[in-house]
């Protein structure tokens, strides 16, 4: 087996694009995109969540009374 070629591959994406269209390929580009940015957002506002309630939850010096 010689594997992929960059004719091969060349060739698969000319009958992506034949299927498909352009413009089908942009939109879908696009989409993939947004959707790993938000993921990236996600991932990040839940890392500093994490952090936030990990000092949050540190137990107050217990305070004693004189009599």
């Amino acid at each position: 087996m010689e594997g992929i070629s960059f004719a091969k591959l060349l060739l698969i994406g000319a009958l992506i694009v034949l299927l498909f269209g352009t413009n089908k390929l942009r939109s879908l580009g696009s989409d993939l995109g947004s959707a790993i940015k938000g993921f990236k957002k996600a991932m990040k506002d839940d890392e500093s969540t994490a952090t936030k309630t990990a000092v949050e939850d540190v137990p107050a010096e217990r305070v004693t009374h004189k009599k």
